[in-house]
Protein backbone atom coordinates (compact mmCIF):
# COMPACT_ATOMS: atom_id res chain seq x y z
CA UNK A 1 0.00 0.00 0.00
CA UNK A 2 1.42 3.59 -0.86
CA UNK A 3 2.03 5.92 1.79
CA UNK A 4 -0.69 8.52 2.09
CA UNK A 5 -0.06 11.89 0.92
CA UNK A 6 1.33 14.71 3.73
CA UNK A 7 -1.45 17.08 4.25
CA UNK A 8 0.66 20.33 4.42
CA UNK A 9 -1.29 22.33 7.10
CA UNK A 10 -0.28 26.15 5.82
CA UNK A 11 -1.84 24.86 1.94
CA UNK A 12 -5.63 24.40 4.59
CA UNK A 13 -8.15 27.01 3.12
CA UNK A 14 -9.45 30.07 5.16
CA UNK A 15 -12.45 30.24 5.35
CA UNK A 16 -12.10 26.62 6.34
CA UNK A 17 -13.68 23.66 4.20
CA UNK A 18 -16.09 21.35 5.36
CA UNK A 19 -16.04 18.33 3.29
CA UNK A 20 -17.01 14.54 3.78
CA UNK A 21 -13.76 12.01 4.87
CA UNK A 22 -13.49 8.65 3.91
CA UNK A 23 -11.43 7.20 6.56
CA UNK A 24 -12.09 5.20 9.35
CA UNK A 25 -12.67 7.02 12.56
CA UNK A 26 -12.80 5.30 15.77
CA UNK A 27 -12.35 6.42 19.75
CA UNK A 28 -12.06 4.25 22.48
CA UNK A 29 -12.12 4.88 26.31
CA UNK A 30 -10.50 2.53 28.68
CA UNK A 31 -10.21 0.13 25.83
CA UNK A 32 -13.90 0.18 24.80
CA UNK A 33 -14.77 1.38 21.60
CA UNK A 34 -17.24 4.52 22.26
CA UNK A 35 -17.89 5.76 18.61
CA UNK A 36 -16.82 4.08 15.28
CA UNK A 37 -17.19 5.30 11.90
CA UNK A 38 -16.56 5.88 8.59
CA UNK A 39 -19.36 8.50 7.95
CA UNK A 40 -17.77 11.71 8.78
CA UNK A 41 -16.75 15.10 8.00
CA UNK A 42 -13.56 16.87 8.46
CA UNK A 43 -13.22 20.76 8.93
CA UNK A 44 -9.84 21.97 6.87
CA UNK A 45 -8.62 25.42 8.07
CA UNK A 46 -5.40 27.42 7.46
CA UNK A 47 -2.68 26.05 10.02
CA UNK A 48 -5.33 23.80 11.92
CA UNK A 49 -4.89 19.72 11.35
CA UNK A 50 -7.90 18.44 10.54
CA UNK A 51 -11.53 18.39 12.64
CA UNK A 52 -13.16 15.43 12.76
CA UNK A 53 -17.27 15.37 12.83
CA UNK A 54 -18.66 11.92 13.84
CA UNK A 55 -22.68 11.38 13.63
CA UNK A 56 -24.41 11.44 16.82
CA UNK A 57 -25.52 7.76 15.63
CA UNK A 58 -21.49 6.64 15.76
CA UNK A 59 -21.72 7.15 19.82
CA UNK A 60 -22.14 3.95 21.92
CA UNK A 61 -22.75 5.95 25.31
CA UNK A 62 -24.93 8.68 25.61
CA UNK A 63 -24.34 12.47 25.51
CA UNK A 64 -25.65 14.59 28.14
CA UNK A 65 -25.89 18.09 27.14
CA UNK A 66 -23.50 20.60 29.03
CA UNK A 67 -24.56 24.22 29.88
CA UNK A 68 -21.43 25.54 28.31
CA UNK A 69 -21.17 26.48 24.91
CA UNK A 70 -18.45 29.06 22.52
CA UNK A 71 -18.61 30.87 19.31
CA UNK A 72 -17.06 29.93 16.23
CA UNK A 73 -16.99 32.71 13.61
CA UNK A 74 -16.84 30.23 10.91
CA UNK A 75 -19.75 27.39 12.14
CA UNK A 76 -21.95 29.63 14.72
CA UNK A 77 -22.45 28.70 18.09
CA UNK A 78 -21.37 25.16 20.02
CA UNK A 79 -23.48 22.90 22.16
CA UNK A 80 -21.26 21.33 24.48
CA UNK A 81 -21.59 17.65 25.94
CA UNK A 82 -20.39 15.69 28.68
CA UNK A 83 -19.62 11.69 28.40
CA UNK A 84 -19.80 9.24 31.42
CA UNK A 85 -17.03 6.66 31.82
CA UNK A 86 -17.82 3.28 29.81
CA UNK A 87 -16.62 0.77 32.59
CA UNK A 88 -19.71 2.11 34.95
CA UNK A 89 -17.74 4.16 37.44
CA UNK A 90 -19.32 7.45 37.90
CA UNK A 91 -16.34 9.89 36.10
CA UNK A 92 -18.01 11.75 33.72
CA UNK A 93 -15.46 14.03 30.93
CA UNK A 94 -17.06 17.47 30.55
CA UNK A 95 -17.32 19.95 28.08
CA UNK A 96 -14.69 17.98 25.89
CA UNK A 97 -17.31 17.17 22.82
CA UNK A 98 -19.30 19.51 20.75
CA UNK A 99 -21.72 20.09 17.99
CA UNK A 100 -23.51 22.68 16.10
CA UNK A 101 -27.10 22.33 16.41
CA UNK A 102 -27.52 25.42 14.25
CA UNK A 103 -25.11 25.71 12.48
CA UNK A 104 -24.42 28.53 10.04
CA UNK A 105 -24.86 28.32 6.09
CA UNK A 106 -21.70 26.67 4.84
CA UNK A 107 -21.29 24.55 6.95
CA UNK A 108 -25.20 23.21 7.53
CA UNK A 109 -23.94 19.18 7.27
CA UNK A 110 -22.36 19.00 10.28
CA UNK A 111 -25.85 19.61 11.88
CA UNK A 112 -25.94 15.94 13.87
CA UNK A 113 -22.58 15.27 13.70
CA UNK A 114 -19.97 15.88 16.88
CA UNK A 115 -16.36 16.84 17.11
CA UNK A 116 -14.33 15.35 20.03
CA UNK A 117 -11.24 16.89 21.39
CA UNK A 118 -8.15 14.17 21.14
CA UNK A 119 -7.97 13.20 24.72
CA UNK A 120 -9.08 11.76 27.62
CA UNK A 121 -9.82 9.37 25.02
CA UNK A 122 -7.68 7.54 22.55
CA UNK A 123 -8.77 8.53 18.76
CA UNK A 124 -7.99 7.17 15.74
CA UNK A 125 -7.70 7.59 12.19
CA UNK A 126 -7.69 5.15 9.74
CA UNK A 127 -6.07 2.39 12.68
CA UNK A 128 -3.17 5.53 13.73
CA UNK A 129 -3.97 6.95 17.18
CA UNK A 130 -3.69 10.32 16.73
CA UNK A 131 -2.35 13.55 19.11
CA UNK A 132 -4.18 16.28 19.82
CA UNK A 133 -3.83 19.96 18.56
CA UNK A 134 -1.61 21.86 20.76
CA UNK A 135 -2.95 23.82 23.16
CA UNK A 136 -6.52 23.34 25.12
CA UNK A 137 -8.21 25.46 22.66
CA UNK A 138 -8.67 24.05 19.45
CA UNK A 139 -9.88 20.20 18.95
CA UNK A 140 -7.81 19.27 15.52
CA UNK A 141 -6.61 15.55 15.40
CA UNK A 142 -3.08 14.99 14.22
CA UNK A 143 -1.77 12.42 12.31
CA UNK A 144 1.42 11.35 10.53
CA UNK A 145 0.26 12.67 7.39
CA UNK A 146 0.45 15.88 8.59
CA UNK A 147 2.51 18.48 8.14
CA UNK A 148 3.66 22.01 9.04
CA UNK A 149 3.39 24.08 12.09
CA UNK A 150 0.03 24.08 13.54
CA UNK A 151 -1.44 26.73 15.38
CA UNK A 152 -2.30 26.12 19.40
CA UNK A 153 0.88 26.37 21.00
CA UNK A 154 2.72 28.74 22.79
CA UNK A 155 3.54 32.11 20.59
CA UNK A 156 0.75 30.66 18.14
CA UNK A 157 -2.35 32.04 19.26
CA UNK A 158 -2.32 36.05 17.10
CA UNK A 159 -1.23 33.73 14.05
Amino acid sequence: MPPKPKLNVHNFPRPPLLEKTPRHLQVKWRDQTIADTKDAYWVLETTHPPTYYLPVTAFTLPLHPSPHTSFCEWKGRATYWNLQSPDGDKEVVRNRAWSYESPTKGFEAIKGYVSLYAEPWDCYVDGEKVEPQPGDFYGGWVTGDIEGRVKGGPGTWGW
